[in-house]
């Protein structure tokens, strides 16, 4: 049996309750937020009579003594959660991004090590289908070595509150899901970035709707990414459009469903080699899938057997030192080294 204390009971935590009352063994056993009647709303949608109620963490751990914390808070109270959570012995999960400033997520990095604890952040992009699929198509060298990445995001959401007025928009609050899926999938070690915001003129947003973005990712590639949170019309997939240029041929990724993959042939037709459909093979049944219950199902797993989770902050920490690169980059207007985190 696995108890834990889940804190933030905004709309967000719904996708982490769904998940969390899919696996054996785990209870909630308190519920956390600053506001006692969200907490209590959440409580009786989930029927979860018997949690502890508070708005003080750290009261509420110290009534419940769990194994572990989910922590669902806005980014600026993460670096205070996390340390609460070691401080009491906890294991810590917690929503994306895993802090909100560099000095915040090493000091978080840091103190699990410290503390000997499982930590690691729901970056649930890496536990769809396809992205499991084509880390392995370019694994088994069918097409040989990525060369280089792009991806674009162009979707238009009317979210109202806080995004519309953060600075950094596109940046901070989404690109991290595709620089990570970028990462993830060639296996590369971000180096460094050149990036540009911009407000268009349609933009509904205060600030840096709009981005792109070139990175070196190591091994002499390089990981080009368009995005807009304002381009009206043609919306790409959440999960982003990529094309993936290798040595011996191309894959292509709708985001959804659409995944095609090519390899040239030594059979020159007039001014071009020769391409030949490859078939991307089907998931493979280790691969690990499901977005929040994939994640929350591997943070267990991790728990129980002493191992590593796959998202853990020690790793996901390069992820996110590619988002602060890239706001410094946009700030300043030139390239930015990336440091080698972890």
């Amino acid at each position: 049996m696995m108890d834990v204390v889940l804190v933030g009971c905004g709309a967000m935590s719904k996708h982490w309750l769904d998940a969390a009352r899919q696996i054996d063994g785990l209870a909630i056993v308190g519920l956390v937020d600053l506001a006692a009647d969200r907490a209590k709303v959440r409580a009786r949608e989930y029927e979860l009579a018997g949690a502890i109620i508070g708005t003080n963490l750290d009261a509420v751990l110290d009534q419940t003594k769990p194994d572990a914390v989910f922590d669902v808070v806005v980014p600026a109270a993460r670096r205070e959660v996390a340390l609460s959570a070691f401080a009491h012995h906890c294991h810590l999960l917690t929503e994306k991004p895993l802090a909100d400033s560099p000095e915040n997520a090493r000091a978080i990095v840091e103190a699990a090590r410290r503390a000997g604890r499982v930590h690691a952040v729901v970056q649930n992009r890496r536990y769809v289908a396809n992205v499991r699929r084509i880390r392995r198509f370019l694994d088994s060298g069918a097409i040989g070595a990525a060369t280089s990445i792009h991806a674009e995001f162009f979707v238009a959401p009317h979210f109202g509150g806080f995004r519309e007025e953060m600075p950094h928009v596109l940046l901070l609050d989404m690109a991290i899901h595709t620089f990570d899926a970028a990462r993830y999938m060639v296996g590369g070690e971000p180096a460094s970035v050149y990036c540009q915001e911009w407000e268009p003129a349609n933009s509904w947003y205060r600030q840096g709707s709009s981005a792109t973005a070139i990175f070196e990712l190591g091994g002499g590639r390089l990981f080009t990414y368009a995005g807009s949170w304002c381009a009206d019309g043609f919306r790409t997939s959440w999960e982003s459009t990529w094309r993936i240029v290798a040595e011996h041929g191309s894959l292509v990724w709708d985001g959804e469903d659409g995944l095609r993959a090519e390899v040239a042939r030594p059979i020159r037709e007039g001014l071009f080699d020769r391409t030949e459909p490859l078939a991307v093979p089907p998931l493979d049944p280790r691969d690990r899938i499901g977005g929040h219950l994939g994640i929350i199902q591997d943070f267990v797993r991790a728990i129980e057997t002493g191992s590593e989770p796959e998202t853990r902050g020690a790793d996901n920490i390069k992820s996110l030192a590619m988002v602060f690169a890239a706001i410094e980059s946009a700030e300043t207007g030139r390239r930015v080294a990336i440091a080698q985190e972890g």
